[in-house]
Order: C-alpha cells, then sequence, then structure tokens
C-alpha cells in the first residue's frame, strides 16, 4: 500500500482570519494572506491538503451546515480547489459529547483510514493546543500559528501558514 503525505490545516486562525467569534458568512470569511501561496507549495510536493475544524456554532444553533458548506466552497474557489477534503465536526459539550470534536482526534483518524495516510510523513497546522494534542494522538506532527508567537508543547511555532510550510514542512519533507 503507498502511504501519502499530508498537511491537516485547521480553519479558523490558519486558513481564514480569526475574528474571535464564529465565522459561517461568506462576507466574513477573510482568507489569510500567503495561504493560497502556501498551499500550491505543498501541492507541488504532492501532500494532500485536509482541513479538519470544529464548528461548535453548530451544536449551539447559530448557524446550519449549509451555512458552513458555503464557507467552504468560497474557501475552495479561492484558492483553485487544492483541498483535498474537509472534515468538520458540528458537535459541541453543551448538547453532544463527540471523539469527532478537537482535541479528541476521530476526523483525523477518519482521513487517515480514508486516503491511506502516513502519520510519519503529516503535518497538523492549527492555532491551538487542541489542534496539536490531536493531531499528536495519532503521531502527526504538529505546528502552531499565531501572530504572537506564542510558545507550543512541540515548540514549532510560527506567524501563519505559508512561514508554517517554508520553515518547517517542505524542510522536513523535501
Amino acid at each position: 500500500m503507498n502511504l501519502k503525505a499530508c498537511v491537516f490545516l485547521d480553519r479558523d486562525g490558519v486558513l481564514n482570519e480569526e475574528r474571535g467569534e464564529y465565522t459561517f458568512r461568506v462576507e466574513d470569511f477573510k482568507i489569510i494572506d500567503g495561504v493560497k501561496k502556501a498551499m500550491q507549495l505543498l501541492k507541488q510536493k504532492d501532500y494532500l491538503l485536509i482541513v479538519i475544524t470544529n464548528q461548535a456554532g453548530i451544536a449551539k444553533g447559530l448557524y446550519t451546515d449549509n451555512d458552513v458548506m458555503q464557507c467552504h466552497e468560497y474557501l475552495q474557489n479561492q484558492t483553485g480547489k487544492l483541498i483535498d477534503d474537509i472534515y468538520y465536526c458540528p458537535h459541541h459539550p453543551v448538547s453532544t459529547e463527540s471523539l469527532l470534536r478537537k482535541p479528541d482526534s476521530l476526523m483525523l483518524e477518519k482521513a487517515i483510514a480514508r486516503y491511506n495516510i502516513d502519520p510519519d510523513k503529516s503535518w497538523m497546522v492549527g492555532d491551538s493546543e487542541r489542534d496539536l494534542i490531536a493531531a499528536d494522538k495519532v503521531g502527526v506532527k504538529g505546528i502552531l500559528v499565531n501572530e504572537t508567537n506564542d510558545t507550543s508543547q512541540n515548540g514549532l511555532v510560527c506567524k501563519n501558514l505559508l512561514e508554517a510550510v517554508q520553515k518547517f514542512i517542505l524542510k522536513a519533507n523535501p
């Protein structure tokens, strides 16, 4: 079986601007500078690109699955349809416990099984420790992105996705 390398991507704060509130309308969905270029660089190296995102606003009744799908369609269209798949968890502990919800790892596990992904050659880029915890549970290396360069348990921190790709991912697997 030919195992594939993948970069798992959190959505809010990695692909689109983190607004401090739920982003579920296309008009509020602002793609971060450098995201498309980062994706293009990864695709040139044959990485799968899979979005892994918690969307608790669905469980809270703030927006619908359709709202999320419209944002994801917009993201795909604006980035040249480079994303191979998008997994999202509509649950929140206020209504439903779920192993899909990060920091649990079921979304990652499903993607790994479906796409024959090699965790040793794969990465998770997220903007919170819960993203990295989920990645660690399945043996995927994690990179934390944030504007302030806060520290992370594993020490891999960047300002944005493009820096993560250039500084860590492409250097580890040239």
